[in-house]
């Protein structure tokens, strides 16, 4: 029988899988929304918002634990890293095309393209990362406060 400590090593990675079904469902959502420029604007900040911080989280704390427990997941580490900067630039245009306020608003065709390729990416990423790192993960990872902002995503506003 496991020990509840060894339970909640294991759940780590089931954690994680979780944190990013809450982000792919958020995506969806605001995929399929028909919204005004005022919506859109909310509703792709908070979503930007919850992305960004999880990958934080992940660069800056989670992946920091990991080299320092598995340093033979470095290469991983590094292409997943890599993919967190190619999601940061998509973040960032459509941040831009949401414009900060309605009149500056982007052609909701250019946003929806943008969406569709960040879909695109986030599934691809996030299936990499749950595969890559689940028997790291289920094997221990310290938490140095990493948790909160990968696995405990705040809810949208």
């Amino acid at each position: 029988m496991a020990s509840p400590t060894s339970d909640r090593i294991t759940a780590l990675s089931n954690q994680l899988a979780e944190a990013h079904q809450e982000l792919r469902r958020r995506l969806a959502a605001l995929r399929a929304g028909r919204l005004g420029p005022d919506d859109l604007r909310t509703h792709c900040l908070a979503f930007c918002t919850a992305l960004t911080t999880h990958h934080r989280g992940e660069d800056t704390g989670l992946f920091a634990a990991l080299l320092r427990e598995r340093p033979d997941l470095a290469p991983t580490i590094d292409n997943l890293i890599e993919d967190h900067g190619l999601i940061t630039g998509i973040l960032t245009r459509i941040a831009s095309l949401a414009g900060a306020n309605p009149a500056e608003a982007g052609d909701p065709a250019t946003i929806q393209r943008e969406l569709d390729g960040l879909t695109a990416i986030m599934e691809s990423h996030f299936r990499y990362e749950e595969r890559a790192l689940a028997t790291a993960l289920d094997a221990g990872v310290p938490d140095t406060g990493w948790s909160t902002p990968v696995l405990r995503l705040r809810p949208p506003r």
